[in-house]
């Protein structure tokens, strides 16, 4: 009898443990398969974006440069006096053409060749094109009238009809192509010079081999993934497949893809799970498309979500059997000493205390259950909530930890990277991301040093000038003397963010930021005025007033005013076409 009833509550303990076990490892494989397929997702569709970002900025300086062509004053003279039909005059011409395009085209290592196409001569490189002026890609740069055309990939052959170079290896057989009709202008003075009408236009065609496109997307990606690169058309333009270059590929799931231009999608592509990255290109129209399998990305990390999954279960279910067996002893021993006592009752024994309501032995049993039953219980929750408590204030510190830990030690893996490509500015950049990283995540968001503060704004400003190619220029004007106070973190960066962002964003070149600060009454006064395009009145009511605007100037405001008082803060001076200005003013001394 006794040994069945403890049987009983060691196996129901262990039941009522055991099940929430099983299903809380299953819930917790589940979740972490998927939190890292998702992660896994993200960074795919980071890093196409960033390829494709990356080939905008490539091509997007060749097409600033064929703009420039159009006022060019050496190729306006070439073509307005060349004679066609003077042999001595069109080579002489070619020279100096080929020297002009050398000198917008020849420092870009994409660049496969660069040529002006006329009916009666090809200037520039040669290739063996016959006449070029009967391909489509010439057809196409007249029907866009001046408008660039970015031609897909297409076979050189067949393009220029060249069938005798069909058994060759060819290092050129697949190009694609930048074209543009080019009508050439010259100021003279106050006078702008047009080409006669009867003067032949010249089509200006920068080549690219498909090496430019295949050595960035092949290099990136995880292993087993698959790639396509195509117009609106579905004209394949690159891809993992070589037979699919230069052809039509339009499928079902393709169309979404075109329709929405950006995104993820997870399918099922011939029988396997998927996931799709995608994102068009803003200077070509081109849309890179990436598929990876699932099992791809996780299959690293499966056999160790399975392992700790299986090692919790393992590890709480033994606990859990050792606190069931312990359970089970605390709950039968109170009943044996319960029947030595009552058996001492029995043999005469009257100075044993047992406490009991009734006359029978359940009702005994059931007092002094309750009774430990109580106390057991008040002191375990007690225990647990005090040992849960302190687990979530270290989970929490640890997660507080993580994540900047992991983006320090990924930026300086990507650092050693760069190094040892001889990267030396993307080196230098992550060593600024770093530094702001660092000084961003600090635990403490009191006041620094003004040093500290301008010491971030100088990886702030390398990074952004090399983002934006030097388009604006950063000087000082400070008094020494305020080296010597503090003053709150990211004081000034909402304001020269704004600055790079929205005051120069019509300026290619010439932008300028001016920080000036100095004491004057008892106040330090903080300046920060950039030429940019300006503001108007409501624009600069909105930001300050308004609660929809410019939440990290109104933070900024909230700080300096609970740090300081109401009478310190910021004021904004800008007028369209003018610039801004904004002026920050804090006590000499910190207030009490």
């Amino acid at each position: 009898m006794k040994t069945t009833f403890r049987s009983r509550i060691l196996a129901s303990y262990i039941f009522l443990i055991a099940v929430p076990l099983i299903l809380l490892g299953v819930v917790y494989y589940r979740t972490s398969l998927q939190v890292v397929t998702e992660q896994a997702q993200r960074n795919v569709y980071e890093i196409v974006k960033k390829n494709n970002a990356l080939m905008d900025t490539k091509l997007g300086i060749i097409e600033q440069n064929s703009l420039a062509l159009f006022v060019d004053k050496d190729l306006f003279r070439v073509f307005s006096n060349l004679d066609p039909t003077n042999e001595a005059d069109i080579f002489d011409a070619d020279r100096q053409v080929s020297s002009v395009l050398s000198k917008y085209f020849t420092l870009n290592e994409d660049v496969y060749a660069y040529q002006l196409w006329t009916s009666y001569f090809t200037f520039g490189q040669m290739l063996p094109q016959g006449d070029p002026t009967q391909s489509d890609v010439y057809h196409k740069a007249q029907e866009a009238g001046g408008k660039i055309v970015w031609y897909p990939t297409y076979d050189f052959v067949d393009m220029f009809d060249q069938p005798y170079l069909q058994g060759g290896k060819l290092d050129f057989r697949h190009l694609f192509s930048a074209t543009r009709y080019l009508d050439f202008s010259y100021l003279n003075n106050t006078t702008l010079e047009k080409m006669a009408p009867g003067v032949e236009r010249p089509v200006l065609t920068i080549s690219f081999k498909l090496e430019a496109l295949r050595s960035l997307y092949e290099d990136s990606f995880p292993e087993n993934s698959r790639y396509l690169v195509m117009n609106a058309d579905y004209q394949v333009v690159a891809s993992s497949d070589p037979g699919k270059v230069a052809q039509q590929y339009k499928e079902p799931w393709l169309e979404r893809v075109q329709r929405e231009n950006s995104g993820t999608l997870r399918m099922t592509l011939d029988g396997e799970a998927v996931i799709v990255c995608f994102d068009r290109s803003a200077v070509t129209g081109w849309i890179s498309v990436v598929w990876t399998p699932e099992s791809t990305l996780v299959s690293s990390l499966v056999p160790v979500i399975r392992t700790s999954s299986l090692l919790m279960v393992v590890v709480m279910g033994i606990l859990a059997m050792v606190f069931a067996y312990f359970m089970a002893d605390r709950i039968t021993n109170p009943i044996k000493k319960l029947l030595g006592a009552m058996r001492s009752v029995g043999g005469g024994d009257f100075q044993t205390q047992v406490a009991y309501h009734s006359n029978d032995e359940f009702g005994i049993l059931l007092h002094r259950f309750n009774r430990m039953n109580e106390q057991i219980r008040l002191l375990v929750t007690e225990n647990y909530e005090i040992k849960l408590r302190e687990q979530e204030a270290e989970i929490q510190a640890l997660s507080m930890q993580m994540n900047p830990h992991f983006l320090y030690n990924t930026l300086n893996v990507m650092n050693w990277t760069a190094i040892e490509n001889g990267q030396k500015e993307l080196s230098k950049m992550l060593v600024c991301l770093s530094n702001m990283l660092h000084y961003t995540s600090r635990k403490d968001w009191g006041a620094v040093h003004l040093s500290e503060e301008t010491e971030w704004m100088s990886n702030y400003f390398y990074i952004m000038g090399a983002r934006f190619e030097d388009k604006f220029a950063v000087s000082y004007e400070i008094d020494p003397q305020l080296y010597e106070y503090k003053v709150p973190r990211l004081l000034f960066q909402p304001f020269v963010e704004n600055a790079i962002l929205h005051g120069f964003d019509q300026m290619e070149t010439g932008g300028v930021i001016r920080i000036r600060g100095w004491i004057e009454d008892d106040t330090r006064h903080y300046e920060i005025a950039d030429n940019g395009r300006g503001m108007s009145e409501d624009t600069v009511h909105a930001i300050l007033y308004q609660e929809s605007s410019s939440i990290g100037i109104k933070n900024m405001i909230a700080r300096i005013q609970l740090m300081y008082g109401g009478e310190y803060g910021i004021s904004i001076s800008s007028a369209p076409g003018s610039g801004t200005s904004v002026l920050i003013r804090l006590p000499l001394h910190p207030q009490n």
